[in-house]
C-alpha cells in the first residue's frame, strides 16, 4: 500500500496532481483496514479531502459514516477509497483519461484488500469496477441499479459488488435517504450469508 501511494503522491503525467502541488493540497489515497471485508469506492475527492488527504471526511463524508454505522460497523473496519486520486477542480465530474491514469491505483489497492464486498459510491465508480469485472451488460443508470447484487470472480475468489448512490445524493435529495439505508442493508445481509 505504501507503494502505491509513493506512486500515486509522484506522478508526473497528471494535470491534476499538477493542480495538487500548485495548491499544496494532499492526494487522497483511502483509509481504513488492509483486512477489510468492505471496500467502498467513491469517484474523485472534494476540497475537504484534498484539504486534508482523507476520503468522504466532509459532509458527504458523514453520511457514509452514518449508513456504515446503520449496518453495526465502524467506519476503521472497512477500507474507503475514491477511483482518482486527485480533487478534479471545482468538484467537477472526474474525466474519463483522469480515471484511465488513476484506475491502476485502485486496481492494485483491490488486490492488496481482496474485499468480499466492492461497494461503489456514484455512477462513475460503478461504471468503472463493474466494466473492470465483465459486468460491462449490467451496466445501467445508477438508479436502475443501485443496491442490486452482483458476483464475479476475482484474482482472489468471489466478491460481490454492490452500486449504491453516491452519500451526497442524501444531502442533496433528501427523499432518497430511506432508500440509500435501505441498499446499505444488501451489504449486511450479503456479509451474513
Amino acid at each position: 500500500m505504501r507503494q502505491i501511494e509513493n506512486e500515486a503522491v509522484a506522478l508526473k503525467n497528471s494535470a491534476l496532481a499538477q493542480i495538487r502541488r500548485k495548491d499544496n493540497v494532499f492526494p487522497v489515497i483511502g483509509e481504513g483496514s488492509y483486512d477489510a471485508k468492505i471496500m467502498f469506492v467513491g469517484e474523485a475527492p472534494g476540497k475537504n479531502e484534498a484539504a486534508t488527504g482523507r476520503p468522504f471526511c466532509g459532509a458527504s463524508g458523514r453520511v457514509l459514516t452514518q449508513m456504515i454505522e446503520h449496518i453495526g460497523m465502524k467506519r476503521e473496519e472497512v477500507y474507503i477509497t475514491n477511483i482518482v486520486k486527485d480533487r478534479p477542480p471545482d468538484n467537477r465530474d472526474p474525466l474519463p483519461r483522469e480515471i484511465e491514469q488513476y484506475a491502476p491505483f485502485l486496481d492494485r489497492q483491490i488486490e492488496v484488500i481482496q474485499p468480499r464486498v466492492i461497494a461503489t459510491l456514484g455512477r462513475y465508480s460503478m461504471a468503472y469496477v463493474m466494466n473492470k469485472f465483465g459486468l460491462e451488460a449490467e451496466v445501467k443508470t445508477i438508479s436502475q441499479i443501485h443496491g442490486k447484487v452482483f458476483a464475479v470472480k476475482t484474482s482472489y475468489g468471489n466478491a460481490t459488488i454492490i452500486p449504491l448512490y453516491h452519500p451526497a445524493v442524501a444531502l442533496y435529495q433528501n427523499s432518497l435517504k430511506a432508500q440509500m439505508f435501505k441498499d446499505f442493508e444488501v451489504i449486511n445481509s450479503i456479509m451474513h450469508t
